[in-house]
């Protein structure tokens, strides 16, 4: 009995003897690390802009329009100082002058936003209302000059924003664009004068978008010499200059 209790303790023995170096070999092999993939990272979109950016986007952009808008003017001035200077000069036994005058008579519920004018297809002055300068304005000149005798032509464009209140509250904000042309004949050494009225036709029984309307008013006079010429945009007068 104790020879067999021997030879089972002996079995044992060996069977753990073979498999320690196993266990120490298994133990000692590395553990492979895991292998990292670098992620991109996504870029950021454009952050939402606030009410203060929008706005002043908007204004910048609307600067540039302005700024635009002015060399525009100034190359149109430069051009009818070249058209005078070549072609609508003459003597005074010869020659013709123009005198032409803006005049508003339309009424409280249209705003004067813009007014554009060309002679001969010239563009002779332009202006934007701003502040309301020129809505206030009743009457002014917008040019005076010397041309040659015959047929001339002037265009207009005039642009009202409604200006509703009461039962007409539904035309604030509307645009009205007004686009008209006259043919009128220049007599040498006469001076005429043409004034290009913004009025109301139709009366009360009208419809409001269809009221704003142009007509043009002519005197004929003597020439009797060089007249000093209002600045283009000013009225021609202090007194009855600027609408009630």
């Amino acid at each position: 009995m104790s020879s067999a209790s021997s030879t089972l303790r002996l079995l044992v023995l060996l069977g753990a003897g073979l498999c320690l170096p196993a266990l120490a070999q298994e133990a000692e092999a590395p553990t492979a690390a895991p292998t990292l993939q670098p992620i991109s990272p996504t870029p950021p979109g454009p952050a939402p802009q606030t009410a203060d950016e929008a706005f002043n986007t908007r204004v910048k952009t609307l600067e540039e329009e302005v700024v635009d808008l002015k060399e525009k003017i100034y190359r149109s001035k430069a051009r009818l100082l070249l058209l005078q200077e070549t072609v609508l000069g003459g003597d005074l036994s010869t020659g013709a002058r123009a005198v032409l005058f803006h005049k508003n008579e339309m009424g409280n519920s249209f705003v004067l936003e813009s007014v554009a004018y060309a002679l001969d297809g010239a563009p002779i002055f332009t202006k934007v209302n701003q502040d309301g300068d020129l809505d206030k304005l009743e009457e002014f000149e917008i040019f005076n000059g010397r041309i040659v005798p015959g047929q001339h032509q002037i265009a207009v464009r005039f642009v009202y924003r409604g200006n509703g209140y009461g039962v007409f509250s539904y035309l604030e904000g509307y645009k009205f664009r007004v686009q008209s042309s006259y043919t009128f004949n220049a007599e040498a050494t006469k001076v005429t004068t043409v004034r290009v009225v913004g009025f109301e036709k139709g009366g009360i029984t009208a419809d409001l978008k269809d009221r704003p309307a142009v007509r043009y008013d002519i005197e004929v006079s003597r020439d009797t010499g060089p007249a000093k010429a209002t600045e283009p945009g000013k009225p021609p007068s202090p007194a009855n200059s600027e609408r009630k």
